[in-house]
């Protein structure tokens, strides 16, 4: 009797086990979120990591800052529409080999960004970027909340955080560097050993997704939900386009309007068809769980209150005379007190503490260190203590949040509940990214810099606010 061999395609989607030595130690889980965090250092390092490239960008190019912008926009944008439909990929594929297809896309896409001989195939690269970004982010909270034992969930969750917050310290550093000393082209190539690296760990250090390796059949009740996916897309592209128009970028006056009305029929469109689909794209059953629709909010708020002052903090330093590897440097400091108080300083927190008093805490820090940003002159010395404050703050508020929505979110949808913390954690970065631009460009560097920082004072004191009126829920079965 003969038997049917598997194809090539068919032999790649099966998941390899880890040997044996790996998959019987007590503390292999630990091994998994090494990996996992080994990605989130890559996403946040090329999050933080591009801005620096943005002046040199403009001279190599010949543009705009509003148009050299969309190096990190493109991105951020397919990004953002991509999590949802990766993770609903991921529960048929598997999480592991998605993951491990992530690191050699991005790798690729790296490889072709630091080629490219325009601005327009720089775009182009970095978009492709984004689907290998989205195959990695869409499953590392998942990976993180199912791989790790109940107890150890808020740990493992702050460890990944801290990995992504050190991608995000390192960036400004590591960027200013290559661009000084090399090339910009540098910046996106030195993601290339990095994506192979992730590639050996994953394969030898995460177990299996599913039990026999193998893909599963899709199910029979009801089909992707591709209107949904454009229609997000859409509404993420005009409004940020709306943002970039008034910012500088070379269209008419009126364009803004016309995207911005865009924006909010599209929006009002994707939630009429994701109350229709059969497979909505963004389950409503997901989001109208109090819980979660309020920490998927926190989390958009708290994603948008740290990349703001990484943005603005060298525009507003620079403008003020600093040089430019002093601007780094400093800071640095936001992301690097983010990291320890996501490993080490919430133990400094009572136990009895739950997670939603972590948060409502970790939101009103973060808001004294950037009232405190929004009042001290834009030097250096004075700016470092409130980056510290600030970024301690939103590590206490950002993990905690997200272990209170990965709880709430029911184990067969974990995966999806996962791409939709990374979706609004990419919005957020967007928002942060896009914000800063549009006020230096209205009010110039240190007003428009200082107006938004007040702002984001009164955002976090609301999250912290919200964070009030968060409940743990037990998932669904």
């Amino acid at each position: 009797m003969s038997t049917v061999k598997p194809n090539f395609a068919q032999r790649l989607l099966v998941e390899r086990p880890r040997p044996r030595a790996v998959a019987g130690w007590r503390h292999a889980h630990w091994l998994a979120v090494g990996t996992v965090c080994l990605g989130a250092f890559l996403g946040q390092l090329t999050a933080s990591i591009t801005a620096l490239v943005f002046p040199e960008l403009e001279r190599s190019f010949d543009a705009n800052f509003a148009a050299v912008e969309w190096v990190a926009l493109a991105y951020l944008l397919v990004l953002v529409a991509l999590l949802a439909p990766i993770g609903r990929l991921s529960d048929l594929v598997g999480r592991k080999t998605v993951y491990l297809g992530g690191f050699g896309v991005f790798a690729l896409a790296s490889l072709g960004a630091g080629l490219a001989d325009g601005l327009g195939t720089l775009v182009a690269c970095r978009a492709v970027q984004a689907v290998g970004g989205a195959m990695m982010q869409a499953n590392s909270v998942a990976l993180v909340a199912r791989g790790v034992p109940e107890c150890a969930m808020r740990t493992a969750l702050g460890i990944q955080a801290a990995a992504q917050a050190l991608g995000l310290a390192l960036g400004p550093t590591l960027g200013g560097l290559l661009v000084q000393h090399v090339s910009w082209r540098w910046v996106f190539w030195i993601n290339v050993p990095i994506g192979l690296l992730g590639i050996v760990a994953g394969w030898f250090l995460l177990p299996r997704t599913h039990p026999d390796g193998r893909p599963r059949q899709p199910r029979r009740d009801g089909r992707f939900d591709l209107a949904g996916l454009l229609l997000l897309a859409g509404c993420s592209t005009t409004f940020l386009l709306a943002l970039s128009t008034a910012s500088g970028l070379p269209l008419p006056a009126w364009a803004v309007a016309v995207l911005l009305l865009a924006a909010v029929a599209l929006a009002l469109a994707l939630a009429r068809q994701e109350q229709r689909a059969d497979r909505p794209l963004i389950p409503p059953g997901l989001i109208n769980t109090p819980g979660i629709r309020t920490g998927l909010l926190i989390a958009l708020v708290g994603y948008l209150l740290l990349f703001c002052p990484l943005v603005l903090g060298p525009v507003m330093l620079v403008g003020a005379g600093a040089p430019v590897a002093t601007a780094g440097l400093v800071i640095t400091a936001l992301p690097a007190a983010f990291a320890v108080a996501a490993t080490v300083g919430a133990g400094l927190l009572p136990d009895s503490w739950s997670d939603a008093v972590r948060c409502r805490c970790g939101a009103l820090v973060a808001a004294l260190g950037l009232g405190l940003l929004a009042a001290v002159p834009a030097t250096p010395a004075a700016t470092v203590l409130p980056l510290v404050v600030a970024g301690y703050g939103l590590g206490l508020l950002l993990p905690a949040n997200n272990a209170l929505v990965m709880r709430a979110i029911p184990p067969a949808s974990s995966a999806v509940g996962g791409g939709l913390v990374n979706m609004v954690r990419g919005l957020g970065t967007a928002l942060g990214t896009a914000l800063p631009v549009l006020a230096v460009h209205l009010a110039g560097h240190q007003t428009g810099g200082r107006s938004v920082l007040a702002l984001l004072t009164l955002v976090a004191a609301a999250a912290a606010t919200l964070a009030a009126r968060v409940r743990t829920s037990a998932p669904r079965s």
